[in-house]
């Protein structure tokens, strides 16, 4: 078997076990800045393609670098240095392409200053906190000519692709309801422990633009996503993927009005992002309506607990992750389904965006999941969240990138910075 097709059939398998990857003549300086469990994910499907150098690895968390810098040497020979500070990183390495896997709260400032340096960037989901934030990214790579890719893997992975096709083609009818959906029991939020930073962590690096936090082992390395100063919760987390496949099969950009109710943990020093919330999106064709809870995973109703169903008038299409999609038509018993083709040790298909993003940086042509998908899907969340926090409906106008006639939730599509941060618009 040649070099060739070893590296092919070791992704396709998704095989964990180390490997070397001798680089092809061609190939790409990388930075990683956020070095944890997803932005290690993201670097190994990198690796695995032959065709980077890694350089650089960026993180505020000592432990979190030491840990992605072994399974950088078992993969390759690479010999990164390491930084704490993104611009330094930056300013010295000059990398060819950034992949920015940190918190949402630094998202902006991380791609902002990527791409005004030179760097191609692979950006994860959400792409930012606030709605503003996703305008300034998206601005700043039309201006700078970068290819901004966001991590939406579900617009790659055989059964997504295969899905949409099938939507597409009328078989599920004529579509006016859409249900997104994450149901997932985490039980009640508790009290975080009053706890003492760790050694090698920089704690105010890592709060940077939300201000001084409360240190706990619950919000890093894993549950940041839970607390409002770093993401939007479950809706900032999981709505992103699904809003993108609503928004793949629909040819509307954007919803035109927004309601949304969360009920959030009633605990002092806790999470504190909704555990249920429900959103409804109205577009001029059809309703989109958002669903999740950390209570109860609904044990009464069939099928993947996460996805998106489109209910058609031939019958009802439900879009999953692991479980593939599965079609219930309304006058056969015949059900047909395709089942998921995911890479490990992840269950995503992250090296199909990557092979899109090379593509796009020799290429110059936007990538399937080009930076304005990624504000777009994103906006839906932050709109949701934004809904609920004024408890009311709002009206938003995609070509103006503003609420209609509503100054105090235009006030709420950026947040003041703190740290001396300045906010990118």
């Amino acid at each position: 078997m040649d070099r060739r097709h070893f590296i092919k059939n070791t992704a396709l398998a998704g095989l964990s076990m180390p490997f070397i990857v001798r680089r092809k003549v061609s190939k790409y300086t990388v930075a990683l800045i956020g070095s944890g469990w997803w932005g290690m994910n993201i670097l190994r499907e990198a690796i695995r393609s032959g065709e980077v150098q890694v350089v650089a690895l960026c993180d505020v968390d000592e432990a979190q670098i030491k840990k992605c810098d072994a399974e950088v040497h078992q993969l390759c020979h690479d010999h990164p240095k390491h930084f704490k500070d993104f611009r330094e990183c930056l300013q010295i390495v000059k990398p060819d392409i950034v992949i920015n896997a940190t918190p949402d709260h630094w998202h902006a400032l991380i791609a902002i200053e990527a791409m005004k340096s030179g760097a191609h960037l692979f950006l994860e989901k959400p792409i930012g906190h606030t709605v503003k934030e996703g305008t300034a990214i998206q601005e700043t790579a039309r201006d700078t000519q970068r290819i901004c890719i966001v991590d939406f893997h579900r617009r790659y992975s055989p059964h997504n692709v295969s899905g949409m096709e099938f939507l597409k083609s009328g078989k599920v009818g004529e579509i006016k309801e859409v249900r997104a959906f994450v149901k997932y029991s985490w039980g009640a939020a508790q009290p975080n422990p009053v706890e003492e930073i760790p050694a090698g962590l920089d704690w105010d690096f890592y709060c940077g633009p939300s201000g001084k936090q409360a240190y706990s082992h619950n919000i890093h390395p894993r549950g940041w996503r839970q607390y409002g100063a770093f993401a939007n919760g479950q809706m900032g987390d999981w709505a992103p993927h699904w809003f993108d496949q609503i928004l793949w099969w629909t040819e509307e950009k954007a919803p035109r009005r927004i309601f949304s109710t969360a009920r959030h943990p009633n605990v002092q020093g806790g999470r504190d992002m909704p555990e249920s919330q429900i959103a409804v999106y109205e577009f001029e064709s059809f309703t989109c309506t958002w669903e999740h809870s950390l209570l109860n995973a609904r044990p009464d109703e069939q099928g993947e607990k996460v996805g998106v169903k489109f209910y058609g008038t031939e019958g009802t299409f439900h879009m999953g992750w692991q479980d593939g999609w599965v079609f219930y038509p309304k006058d056969a018993d015949q059900i047909i389904k395709q089942p998921a083709q995911l890479d490990q040790p992840d269950s995503q298909n992250i090296r199909l965006v990557w092979a899109d993003f090379l593509a796009s940086i020799k290429s110059g042509k936007l990538p399937l999941a080009d930076i304005e998908h990624g504000r777009q899907a994103t906006n839906m969340a932050l709109l949701g969240m934004l809904s609920a926090r004024l408890r009311r409906s709002i009206e938003w106008d995609e070509a103006k990138d503003e609420v209609v006639n509503d100054s105090t939730a235009n006030e709420l599509l950026r947040r003041e910075y703190q740290g001396g941060w300045d906010y990118p618009m």
